[in-house]
């Protein structure tokens, strides 16, 4: 029987796989968020994620909270790296469980 993201008879959905969500907060003007945001592009051919960019000039709580601590990655648990791309961090969050 193939999988279904359906169940034909109730029409209930099943989950079929769950892609992991990152969020990048940073700046347009930032070089190092940049410089994230291509590492992350990079590693999207050998992963599947989800990945959000987010300016934080554009919500004043975010720009509190972050200020000039930016790139910051976050995952569906929290805070992966910020600065630099934590390579390894980021692959044991991405690996399969």
């Amino acid at each position: 029987m193939d999988p279904s993201p359906r169940d034909a008879g109730r029409g209930i959905l099943v989950e079929v796989g769950h892609m992991k969500k990152l969020t990048l907060y940073g700046r347009p003007a930032c070089h190092l968020c940049q410089d994230m945001e291509l590492e992350l592009q990079r590693l999207a051919a050998e992963f599947e994620f989800e990945l959000e960019v987010v300016d934080i000039d554009g919500d004043p709580a975010l720009l509190d909270r972050h200020g000039e601590q930016i790139p910051v990655l976050m995952g569906e648990g929290g805070e992966i790296c910020h600065y630099f791309l934590d390579e390894v961090a980021l692959r044991r969050y991405l690996q399969p469980e």
